[in-house]
């Protein structure tokens, strides 16, 4: 952790499969990229210019699997904690044979501050960030003013902040936030409908299906 102190993810315990965990002991070596405290150069990684847009909490993977094979000319830099849904994610870069995706399994606020170059960014995903919906746990939230300046800071002019949740509440305070970060613009008024590159997930098709609501929040770098 860097000097700041803000972690963006609280780590469970969860049940990972001996597939996920081949995944991780053979994939990672060829998808991941280690953590480290020096700035990566992302055309290299991906050994072209592109797009190049960063995932933070990819869970399971599947949609950024879907995002990346249905947009094979932009790429995908995918950031996760949790050791299944990495091994999980392995998985489908190697089945879909995804040659513009890649992993880093370390602290998104950590992974900012050291690796991502300044203005390095066309675009970030954040798609159902944990609630944390007891007031009490509202400091855990990954979505503070700070994290969104640091965004910023990598996004070049013209990138977009993609974030979607299903938590009313939530959606509120981060409209609130993004609408006070001076370098960005909202692309609608309020909340975006679901841009057609973000697949429903099965989750929020049994969310919607019993009358629950999805907001989505797209701004601009100005």
């Amino acid at each position: 952790m860097h000097q700041h102190g803000i972690r963006s993810y609280v780590l469970r315990q969860g049940r990972i499969s001996n597939a996920q965990r081949r995944a991780c002991e053979q994939l990672m070596p060829r998808y991941g990229i280690p953590f480290s405290e020096h700035r990566l150069d992302l055309e290299q990684i991906f050994n072209r210019q592109a797009p190049k847009i960063l995932e933070i909490g990819f869970g399971m993977g599947e949609t950024t699997a879907t995002i990346a094979r249905s947009n094979p000319g932009s790429d995908y830099l995918g950031l996760e904690v949790h050791t299944p849904g990495v091994g999980s994610l392995l998985n489908q870069i190697e089945q879909f044979e995804l040659t513009n995706l890649r992993i880093i399994q370390h602290d998104a606020v950590a992974v900012l501050h050291h690796m991502i170059p300044a203005q390095s960014l066309d675009g970030v995903h954040i798609f159902f960030p944990d609630p944390w919906p007891k007031a009490r746990h509202h400091k855990r939230r990954l979505i503070q003013a700070e994290l969104v300046a640091s965004l910023c800071d990598r996004l070049g002019n013209g990138g977009y902040i993609h974030i979607a949740t299903d938590w009313e509440e939530y959606a509120i305070q981060i409209l609130q936030i993004l609408q006070q970060e001076s370098q960005l613009h909202n692309t609608v008024n309020d909340f975006a409908p679901r841009p057609s590159y973000r697949p429903l997930t099965k989750f929020e098709q049994r969310g919607l299906k019993l009358g629950h609501g999805v907001w989505d929040l797209i701004f601009t770098k100005i």
